[in-house]
């Protein structure tokens, strides 16, 4: 459990981030401001902060903006020195609508919403293993959109090219496109000739993406082995491929036990339908929130399965058969897979108290 700021001399810390500076408030425990202070993003600045907050009394707890991003290495900085944190979402629109917006008044919200409660999300560890395979994926899902961009361009550039390039191209799947591309031998001092320059340019983009997929598979040669190791439990999953479940792992973070439940991480995957009852009418609606990249990932677990999976396949059936749409269908399977996800990210507890309850 998270501390909670209840007595006299204690104090709830309020940072508002940036990629220069880091805004910082301190509140009492009945809420009164005890002042608001601006440090620089560096590790100094880290260290002259804290020190700032636990010299207006003792530090309890601290909400931070952006622990994902400009906040990142302050969250590790307080993690170090043992404080307690909780990521503190931007303030609503209605609220920066009355109150205005500056860095101190945004600083001053965080430790509002930390000190009520309000938030209760733990920042992710972001110093282990799954901060890697997140780091790692980040040039893979580039190196993926830019081959895409480059196959596009490729297939636009044949559509417009003179008859005598299209017809040596036409008709080719993509590998066999790529290779006949990529060993055009066009001769450049005849550049100005479009026919000569559609070579060119077709030869420079196979290139281009026979470099990016030899990229792709390389990192493809780090990511899958790394995310076994992580966790294999999950790996093992029916339908969870190495990009699945380094999605899912790095959507968990290195310190999967701050998912309060499966329905908590359901809500963070976007998987969890919301109510959207009135009066007599009971019913709930899609959920358009959360992680989408996660909600991505159990949606290419839930189309597997439904390929694949004679159990899943044997739903699909029953749930067609009660009138339920493929749709509709796809999102309970979600629901679902998405609980047997979180128990293989976060195995349950073997002690309560001390207790061994495998004994």
């Amino acid at each position: 459990m998270t501390p909670q700021v209840t007595g006299p001399g204690e104090v709830a810390g309020g940072i508002d981030t940036h990629g220069d500076t880091h805004t910082a408030a301190a509140l009492d425990s009945a809420g009164r401001v005890l002042g608001t202070a601006t440090f620089p993003a560096t590790a100094t600045g880290y260290a002259a902060l804290l020190d700032w907050l636990s010299s207006l009394g003792t530090l309890v707890l601290v909400g931070i903006e952006g622990t994902g991003a400009y906040g990142a290495g302050l969250a590790r900085h307080l993690r170090a020195a043992g404080v307690a944190m909780i990521e503190v979402d931007r303030p609503d629109r209605k609220t920066r609508r009355f109150q205005g917006k500056s860095d101190p008044i945004d600083a001053v919200n965080a430790a509002r919403a930390a000190l009520a409660r309000e938030r209760t999300g733990l920042p992710k560890h972001r110093d282990g293993q799954v901060e890697a395979l997140r780091t790692l994926r980040v040039a893979r899902r580039s190196a993926i959109a830019q081959r895409a961009d480059v196959q596009r361009q490729i297939k636009a550039l044949i559509v417009t090219a003179p008859e005598a390039v299209r017809d040596k191209l036409r008709g080719l799947g993509r590998a066999a496109l790529i290779r006949t591309c990529a060993a055009f031998r066009p001769d450049t001092a005849r550049a100005a000739e479009p026919g000569t320059a559609a070579r060119i340019t077709l030869r420079s983009l196979a290139r281009r993406h026979q470099t990016l997929t030899e990229e792709i598979t390389g990192l493809d040669a780090l990511i899958g082995p790394l995310a076994e190791a992580i966790n294999p439990d999950l790996v093992a999953l029916k339908g969870v491929g190495p990009e699945v479940a380094a999605q899912l792992l790095v959507t968990a973070g290195d310190n999967p036990e701050r998912l309060r439940s499966e329905a908590a991480f359901a809500m963070l995957c976007g998987a969890a339908p919301l109510p959207a009852s009135s009066g007599r009418t009971d019913r709930h609606r899609l959920n358009r929130g959360g992680d989408r990249q996660a909600n991505c990932a159990l949606y290419r677990i839930a189309l597997v399965r439904m390929r694949w999976d004679d159990r899943t396949r044997d739903y699909v059936t029953r749930r067609t058969r009660d009138g339920l749409s493929k749709k509709e269908i796809i999102r309970c399977l979600k629901r679902y897979i998405a609980r047997e996800v979180y128990h293989a990210l976060v195995p349950p507890a073997t002690t309560v108290n001390g207790l061994d309850l495998a004994a």
